[in-house]
């Protein structure tokens, strides 16, 4: 009788564990299963994001006699690995609607974007007449913009130009008001004109990119000031330039970083036609990816080297330091 049950006990723990055997090697293959399915749908490496390089006409030209031609700019680009051409208005052969289709179709059949319109005017200007006249001028440049497929504006504050454009210039940006007037008085012009602009870029879905170029926008305060109470637009934008700045340009450069749309970055490989600035990329870099910066940087070689060569050492090195 004991033998037996003995023998009964034997042969239950045998099946349980046959069955616990088995189970666990279903698991075992299921277990494989799920993890061959992750393996194949998640990247088990995400690749870092790669920054779109522009390069500006500017970059061609630089005001000089004869105009470098916009298609000759597209055409190196593309060549030279550039995600995107900037046209500087004033580089434009002419403003008419098949111009504007040819080099909106070179740009699409090299593969290049045309991220950003660079125009001139301002609003320090005392006369609401001449006002008038440069938001008049910035609404057929947005009108331009969209026949040209380019999302966005370079805009200026303007300045008093009551001081010559010498090397003491650049170094300081100082310029006294006009007499009877004041800074205050130009800041209020600016945010009346751009609120203005803002108002027919909002209805063409353009966005105006207000920049630090020099006159009443040297003072990064002043900048701010008007940036600011324009902000709520969903048509405004910083165009920030790494060139740009009075003094030590790190800190300055780091408090525009959170508002830049698009960056201008500056170099100057056989000196600089105004100036000579040694700017340290891989610290503008740094500073942009804090700010979680991800919109174009577009190259102005300010040198005085042949674009020829300066050009691709500028895409050179920014491929380094912002990618």
């Amino acid at each position: 009788m004991s033998f037996h049950l003995n023998a009964n006990k034997e042969g239950e723990s045998r099946r349980t564990w046959l069955k616990t055997a088995a189970l666990a090697g279903v698991a075992a293959v299921a277990g494989k299963s799920v993890e061959a399915h992750v393996a194949e749908h998640v990247p088990a490496k995400v690749p870092a994001r790669r920054i779109p390089i522009a390069v500006s006409t500017y970059s061609y030209w630089h005001f000089g006699k004869e105009k470098y031609p916009v298609e000759k700019v597209i055409e190196d680009a593309a060549k030279l690995g550039f995600d995107g051409v900037e046209i500087l208005h004033r580089q434009m052969e002419n403003e008419t609607v098949p111009y504007m289709n040819k080099l909106k179709r070179l740009a699409f059949d090299n593969g290049l974007s045309l991220p950003l319109l660079s125009i001139h005017q301002s609003f320090v200007q005392p006369k609401a007449e001449d006002r008038k006249k440069d938001i008049e001028h910035t609404v057929k440049c947005i009108n331009m913009a969209v026949q040209m497929g380019i999302p966005a504006i370079r805009m200026n504050t303007g300045s008093w130009r009551t001081a010559k454009r010498d090397a003491n210039y650049y170094k300081d940006g100082k310029e006294p008001p006009i007499e009877g007037y004041t800074d205050q008085d130009a800041i209020k012009w600016c945010i009346d004109s751009m609120g203005e602009c803002l108002v027919a870029a909002e209805k063409a879905g353009i966005v105006l990119a207000i920049e630090n170029h020099w006159g009443l926008s040297s003072n990064i305060d002043y900048l701010l000031e008007i940036y600011k109470p324009l902000a709520s637009s969903p048509a405004m934008g910083m165009n920030v330039d790494t060139g740009n700045f009075v003094g030590d340009p790190y800190p300055q450069f780091e408090r525009l970083a959170p508002y830049a749309t698009i960056v201008q970055a500056k170099t100057y490989y056989g000196g600089g036609h105004y100036y000579d600035l040694d700017l340290d990329y891989k610290r503008i870099a740094d500073i942009l990816r804090k700010a979680n910066f991800k919109g174009y940087i577009s190259l102005e070689m300010e040198g005085k080297e042949d674009a020829a060569t300066a050009v691709p050492k500028s895409l050179k090195l920014f491929r380094e330091v912002f990618s």
